[in-house]
C-alpha cells in the first residue's frame, strides 16, 4: 500500500516539478532578455491575461467543451455499435472497414466546410466534424479487442456449448475492455482537437463562440498573451479529459486485468 502511494505521489509530483522548472526558466529568460510581449509573453503576463479575461475565456472554454463532450459521446456510441457490427462476420468487416479508414484519413478541414453548409445549425455541424475525428480509435480498438480472445478460452466455451450471446457477454466483451478504454483515451483528445479545428474552419462570431475563435481574434489583433492563455486552457482541458479516461480505466480494470493489477 505504501509503495502504491509513493508511486502515485511520484507520478503527480514529478511532472509538476518539471513544469514549475520550465515556467521558472521561461520567466527568467523573458525577463533577462527583455523579450517583447508580442513575440513570447512571460508566464506572469499570461497569468495576468487569464485573470483579466477570465470570464470571456471560461465562457469560450465551456462552449468548446460542450462540443467536445457531445462529439465524444457520439463517437463512443457510434464507434462501439459499428465495431460490434464489424465483428459479426469477416465479409461484413471487409466490406465496411475501408469506409471507416476513409473517414480517418480524410482531413476534417477538407470536409468541414461541406458539413457546415449541409448542417444549418452551427453547434450540430461542429459536433459532426469533431465526431468524425474521434470515431476511428473507438472502432479500431474495439474491433481489435473483440478479436483478441484467448483461443483456449474460446474452445472451452465451444466445448461447453455456450451460445454466441453468452460468448459475447462473458468472453469477448471482457477481453475487449482494455482495448476499448485505450480507444477512449485517444478519442477524448481527438474530440477536443476536432472541436477546435471545426471552430477554426467555421470561424463564426457571436456570444456562443469557443476558444478557437478567441485564438483567431487574438491573432488578428496581435494579442499574443490572449492567444497563449486560450492555448493553455485547451491544453489543460485535454489533460483533464485524458486523466478522466485514465481514472475510468483504472476503476473498471483494477483488480482483475493484468494492465492495472498492482499499478
Amino acid at each position: 500500500m505504501t509503495g502504491t502511494l509513493a508511486t502515485g505521489g511520484l507520478r503527480l509530483l514529478a511532472p509538476l516539478a518539471l513544469g514549475l522548472l520550465v515556467l521558472a526558466g521561461w520567466q527568467a529568460a523573458c525577463t533577462a532578455w527583455d523579450v517583447p510581449v508580442y513575440l513570447v509573453p512571460a508566464p506572469s503576463v499570461i497569468a495576468q491575461t487569464l485573470w483579466d479575461q477570465g470570464p470571456a475565456l471560461l465562457g469560450a472554454l465551456a462552449v468548446t467543451l460542450k462540443i467536445t463532450l457531445l462529439a465524444f459521446a457520439c463517437a463512443v456510441l457510434i464507434g462501439t455499435a459499428f465495431a460490434f457490427l464489424l465483428v459479426q462476420h469477416r465479409v461484413v468487416e471487409a466490406s465496411l472497414l475501408p469506409y471507416a479508414i476513409l473517414l480517418q484519413v480524410t482531413p476534417v478541414v477538407a470536409i468541414a466546410p461541406l458539413i457546415i453548409i449541409w448542417v444549418k445549425s452551427p453547434t450540430p455541424a461542429l459536433v459532426v466534424c469533431a465526431t468524425l475525428v474521434a470515431l476511428f480509435p473507438i472502432i479500431s480498438n474495439t474491433v481489435l479487442g473483440l478479436r483478441s480472445v484467448n483461443p483456449g478460452l474460446l474452445n472451452l466455451f465451444r466445448l461447453n456449448r455456450a451460445t454466441r450471446w453468452q460468448t459475447l457477454l462473458r468472453l469477448r466483451i471482457p477481453s475487449a475492455l482494455p482495448y476499448f478504454f485505450g480507444g477512449l483515451r485517444i478519442s477524448s483528445g481527438l474530440a477536443l482537437i476536432g472541436a477546435v479545428v471545426a471552430e477554426f474552419v467555421a470561424g463564426t462570431g457571436g456570444s456562443a463562440t469557443g476558444l478557437a475563435y478567441q485564438i483567431l481574434q487574438a491573432g488578428y489583433q496581435l494579442d499574443i498573451p490572449l492567444m497563449f492563455a486560450a492555448l493553455l486552457l485547451i491544453a489543460l482541458a485535454g489533460i483533464a479529459l485524458y486523466t478522466t479516461m485514465a481514472l475510468l480505466t483504472r476503476w473498471a480494470l483494477h483488480g482483475w486485468h493484468d494492465s492495472e493489477v498492482g499499478a
